[in-house]
């Protein structure tokens, strides 16, 4: 099943379509056009709660929950949440068109696939819950080109749903724990796990390492790497990079300076900073101030 749609959004113009590969499995292929800066209401239009992975294509956007996180799409970078329901605003900045490839897999379709890994790995998120925002691998970009084709060309079903397959395998095996022998985590030790995440969230400034953490918290290295991940479906390292260059993000939009923003998230030398949010979200930290400006 195909739909096209191209109506005009205020100064923009959206042409979106989607293809229903599965009943819970679909992809759709969305471009914005904004003649002036937009901030546009929006909610989730999928019912049920699942996975999406947007691919840009071409420009840069960005979507905020109202009681939740920031979440960045920009070109050559995938992007991973889980969702249950949502409300926010999609911004674009004036000028850019935005051209993005987007997998969305219900819950149900989830599990019927991957059962207890997925359960443990991307619990339900309450709203709208980041869970990577990364560069396109090459091995993604042959896969997006021949599904991008096939959706503008309606060629056969059959190798759209083998492309897009690949492309939501290929993010799910670095998102997912390996199968394991190992049964329920226990009570004593999830709570220490717990613990953990709450130092990483709270003490973004201070060099937190594995081990220092597991001492805190009283878990062996490896014990508290696992079952971090089939608690929170990353490693505490992934997550901790990911909190900090959100909170810069946060703190560079507030007015602050580079500098600033590199302390409170633990670098001690700016230039280290600004390379590590260049590679996280695709554009340098003066790049806010510029779009501010």
């Amino acid at each position: 099943m195909r739909s096209d749609a191209s109506p005009p959004i205020g100064d923009s113009l959206q042409d979106s379509q989607c293809c229903v590969l599965d009943d819970g499995f679909s992809v759709v292929l969305t471009r914005y056009r904004a003649k002036q800066a937009l901030v546009e209401e929006s909610r989730t239009p999928h019912t049920g709660a699942g996975v999406i992975v947007t691919f840009g294509l071409q420009g840069r956007s960005d979507y905020r929950e109202r009681w939740g996180p920031r979440i960045d799409f920009g070109h050559g970078h995938t992007t991973v949440t889980t969702f249950d329901h949502s409300q926010g605003e999609r911004h674009i900045p004036e000028g850019e068109t935005v051209l993005q490839l987007r997998l969305v897999a219900s819950t149900g379709w989830l599990a019927r696939y991957l059962g207890e890994r997925y359960q443990a790995a991307l619990p339900a998120s309450g709203g709208i819950r980041p869970l990577a925002f990364q560069s396109t691998t090459p091995a993604s970009h042959a896969h997006l080109q021949a599904l991008q084709v096939g959706l503008q060309t309606g060629s056969a079903r059959l190798q759209q749903h083998i492309h897009a397959l690949s492309l939501l395998g290929e993010q799910l095996d670095t998102l997912l724990p390996e199968p394991s022998p190992t049964q329920n985590i226990a009570s004593a030790d999830a709570e220490r796990i717990v613990q953990a995440r709450e130092i990483l969230l709270n003490e973004l400034d201070r060099p937190l390492t594995l081990a220092y953490l597991g001492a805190r918290v009283g878990l062996g290295e490896q014990k508290l790497k696992q079952g971090f991940r089939r608690m929170f479906g990353t490693t505490p390292q992934h997550f901790l990079h990911q909190q900090r260059m959100r909170h810069a993000h946060t703190l560079l939009e507030s007015g602050q300076q580079v500098a600033q923003a590199a302390y409170a998230t633990g670098y001690r030398h700016p230039s280290n900073f600004s390379a590590a949010f260049t590679r996280f979200f695709g554009y340098a930290p003066k790049a806010i101030k510029q779009r501010k400006s």
